[in-house]
């Protein structure tokens, strides 16, 4: 069987896809999966386990520059690459226009099916006119998890029972230095860029939404009680303001570093490398959760039960309003160490 996923953005919602995808793996072996997705998330999708091809579709673009030559071109070879196989079922996981319209234009097998969303569920996009447009519309339930409710919609389209465990396969690139391996996170330290001590914990503190930030003031709280007891604070940034605001703090914590700006598959490494993670309701918290670190997730807003960690003991979540506590955060992530230590 060839199936096709289309999953074009965000980063949250394409690393909440990547289980749906080792589910088809374990409960249909020897399924060809291909993804299609935007050019900047492309090089996660190539870390997600079980993926055949990743084909990248940067239709926004081409959409403003749609009479230029380069995008012609770009087109061009988008429609080789997406038509290259044919396939027997096509599910668009996005539940959009952009994304059914891909869909519509991948190639199907004589019995092959495309499938789209029913219903809107709580916290996510849709729109209602497109479930006319594919072959079969799948329901969900109203208020599941992001990544149950990929995971249930593949389950529905391709008919096979939803495994108990979770797993999101995503891999990480290790360099190998000195005869052993070294991550990618702890090579920054040893290079002279900070005179911090390891074990390391990112703090993951930016957004581009502004009601998800928490105040600058209790990330620095929280970075001294980390420095007292022996942890280096790295900080990881997307933009120019959140590099600003990371020097910021770095420049007032004994130990810590600001790391350099990083394409989104080194920052998947440099994860990889840390003892855990704190940060607020974003993409690369997400990446975190995914790579199965202890994690603490801040939120400002009750959408905890759609993208924060379920089932997992060393994995928390943190809601308040009009912003969580210093005092919780620093519980939450007592509790997640100590039980991904008893784990170890």
């Amino acid at each position: 069987m060839n199936v096709l996923i289309v999953k074009l953005s965000s980063l949250s919602d394409v690393v909440y896809a990547m289980p749906a995808v080792q589910d088809i793996r374990s409960e249909l072996p020897g399924t060809q999966v291909d993804w299609v997705v935007e050019p900047t998330l492309a090089p996660l999708v190539r870390r997600c386990s079980g993926v055949h091809r990743v084909i990248e579709c940067d239709l926004s673009r081409w959409r403003e520059t749609v009479f230029s030559a380069d995008t012609r071109t770009a087109w061009r070879a988008f429609m080789a690459d997406l038509q290259f196989d044919s396939y027997d079922a096509v599910i668009d996981l996005q539940g959009e226009s952009k994304s059914l319209q891909v869909a519509r234009m991948a190639r199907l097998n004589p019995n092959g099916l495309r499938y789209t969303l029913t219903n809107q569920a709580d916290d996510s996009g849709f729109e209602p006119l497109l479930r006319r447009v594919a072959d079969v519309s799948i329901p969900v339930e109203l208020r599941l998890p992001a990544a149950q409710r990929s995971r249930v919609m593949c389950a529905r389209a391709l008919v096979y029972a939803l495994p108990e465990a979770r797993s999101f396969g995503l891999t990480v690139r290790d360099s190998v230095e000195t005869g052993k391996i070294k991550s990618v996170a702890q090579h920054f330290f040893d290079s002279g860029t900070t005179k911090g001590p390891s074990p390391v914990v990112a703090f993951l503190h930016g957004s581009t939404a502004v009601h998800k930030l928490w105040p600058e003031e209790h990330w620095l709280e929280l970075g001294h009680r980390l420095n007292d007891l022996g942890y280096t604070v790295a900080f990881a940034h997307g933009n120019d303001q959140e590099y600003h605001r990371s020097e910021s703090l770095a420049g007032r914590l004994s130990h810590a570093v600001v790391w350099p700006h990083m394409a989104l598959d080194a920052m998947v490494d440099a994860l990889s490398g840390c003892l855990g993670v704190i940060g607020v309701d974003s993409g690369l918290c997400h990446v975190a959760a995914a790579l199965d670190l202890p994690l603490v997730q801040i939120y400002n807003v009750d959408t905890a039960w759609s993208t924060g960690p379920h089932h997992v003991d060393h994995q928390n979540f943190v809601y308040a309003q009009p912003t969580p506590s210093v005092e919780s955060v620093w519980r939450a992530w007592i509790q997640a160490s100590a039980l991904a230590s008893l784990r170890d």
